[in-house]
């Protein structure tokens, strides 16, 4: 134990004796009998450059939740540890060749260090006071209800019949088992969906005539109507559940439009952030500036 005069540890001593270590071993040396005290927490030294636990917390935690699971399942920790420790031998050859001195490379970093202080701003004013109401997400469902599936979810078939009797008839022999899906390719007048057994797909508004239309909010899937009088005819039509397939990819648009919505909603509070920002600023156009403006669409 090095100490000084009073008896306390020589921090300064240790790093110093942690240093020689390192020189007589190599130019990478893991850190372990030599620990400097528990405030330093060093993990690597790396050609003399420390990389601190501190450091490596930081960029754990930055990483993204995929690529976190990644290091998980491939090495933990200590795979992470060693790509800093690669990324840290690079970075000192890059300095070697002076790279970190080169103007256009240090003009990039400016403007990315100035990108990510806006991004938090941003952030800041305008990601985390966003929120979509139940009035505003409905009535864009509705702008969009070409889209998306009914509330009524159920798939509906339908045959035209010529007169009462026949209908009548059909219905008594579906209701004891009968296919509705043959009876339609035999027997309905609808050349529409007559070759499809009468399927007309998932409900949604003005797929029906008035008549039917009303009737399918009666039935429950797998019923199938009494005649329904109209001007052509008697209809027949029956309503059966949707497959998960279909209804899934219905939640899988409502979640992108969902997040049309909020991005829509996030562009406006942007638009209006840099509008306060600039009444409140004093912005002169120099004479320069008709340079950009004789350039406007000369290209």
């Amino acid at each position: 134990m090095i100490r000084s005069s009073n008896g306390s540890i020589n921090v300064v001593a240790v790093r110093l004796v942690c240093l020689l270590a390192g020189a007589i071993g190599s130019g990478l040396v893991l850190l372990t009998s030599c620990t400097p005290p528990p405030e330093e927490s060093v993990l690597a030294l790396v050609n003399g450059r420390q990389i601190t636990q501190n450091e490596f917390e930081t960029r754990w935690g930055e990483l993204a939740d995929a690529t976190r699971a990644r290091y998980e399942k491939e090495g933990g920790k200590r795979r992470f540890l060693d790509e800093l420790i690669t990324r840290e031998l690079l970075m000192q050859e890059a300095r070697k060749q002076g790279l970190d001195q080169n103007d256009a490379i240090r003009d990039r970093a400016q403007r990315y260090r100035e990108q990510l202080i806006l991004d938090e701003l941003l952030k800041d004013r305008i990601k985390a006071k966003i929120e979509l109401s139940k009035e505003e997400l409905d009535a864009f469902y509705e702008k969009h209800a070409h889209e998306l599936l009914s509330p009524l979810k159920v798939q509906v078939s339908q045959m035209l019949l010529p007169h009462f009797p026949a209908a009548k008839d059909l219905e008594k022999q579906i209701n004891q088992g009968g296919d509705f899906a043959k009876f339609a390719q035999r027997y309905s007048l609808d050349n529409k969906t007559k070759a499809k057994g009468g399927d007309l797909g998932p409900y949604h508004k003005d797929l029906l005539i008035p008549e039917v239309d009303a009737i399918v909010h009666t039935l429950k899937p797998g019923m199938v109507s009494a005649p329904i009088k109209a001007e052509s005819g008697y209809y027949l039509v029956m309503v059966t559940a949707l497959d998960k397939e279909i209804i899934q990819a219905d939640l899988a648009v409502r979640e992108r439009l969902r997040q049309e919505l909020l991005n829509e909603k996030r562009r406006k509070r942007f638009d209006d952030v840099i509008a306060d920002i600039r009444t409140k600023a004093i912005i002169r156009l120099a004479d320069a500036s008709r340079y950009v403006a004789d350039d406007v669409g000369t290209h």
